[in-house]
């Protein structure tokens, strides 16, 4: 078993500034569950390539903070929490990051400032649970990547646990509108990356604009 929350980055070398940051912001507040260091470096690599960058679950910004550290200067990077401690304490990280937006809220929130280059699914729309999973057509624009993290390794096909299959990862593997492969990142950890297929490769539809969601514009924010 690898070692998890902020312990993981105890004493580990080429960690960016901002994260070990936001590490220590999530031990002083007592908060368990940050992003592990191997999830951390994949959010990291995908980043320099967005120009919008959606995530959901804060916590308290270590996800973030990785993402925000691979990211090219005037990148927006829009992240929602549900919790308004853990949303407040995240806020204040990025408080010198103007690009960077923390909200309170349901994971839904994050439709506000879709579509997405780069959508991270931690905090809600994975589909776990009974939940609706996110629908990458309005999320995702095409050629765009989605991640969904925080998961336990499948070691059977289809996956399944026990006797019962993973239909919310399936739900992401059998999309039509995506080509995803989980990845294995430690022996105990998982995820999900998936593309969205462009229009003339899968009959997606039209290219949503910048910032249009269901026929409403929505200017950009801050």
């Amino acid at each position: 078993m690898s070692i998890g929350g902020t312990a993981a980055y105890d004493g580990l070398a080429g960690v960016p500034p901002l994260v070990r940051r936001a590490v220590e912001v999530a031990r002083e507040a007592g908060f368990g569950p940050s992003c592990r260091p191997e999830q951390g470096r994949l959010l990291h690599a995908p980043a320099a390539g967005a120009e919008v960058i959606g995530e959901t679950g804060t916590g308290c910004g270590v996800g973030l903070a990785w993402l925000v550290s691979g990211a090219r200067p005037g990148t927006r990077v829009v992240s929602v929490e549900r919790d308004a401690r853990w949303a407040a304490t995240a806020a204040r990280i990025f408080h010198d990051h103007p690009r960077v937006v923390v909200l309170h809220g349901d994971w839904r929130e994050i439709h506000r400032d879709g579509p997405y280059d780069l959508l991270v699914l931690d905090g809600g729309g994975q589909g776990k649970g009974g939940e609706p999973p996110a629908d990458p057509h309005l999320l995702l624009r095409p050629g765009g990547t989605l991640v969904v993290d925080d998961l336990t390794p499948a070691r059977h096909w289809p996956p399944r646990f026990g006797d019962v299959v993973d239909r919310a990862r399936m739900h992401w593997l059998d999309h039509s509108g995506l080509d995803a492969a989980e990845l294995r990142l430690a022996p105990d950890l998982a995820t999900l990356v998936a593309t969205r297929r462009f229009p003339d490769a899968s009959g997606d539809g039209p290219i949503p604009e910048r910032g249009v969601r269901g026929g409403d514009r929505h200017p950009p924010r801050g």
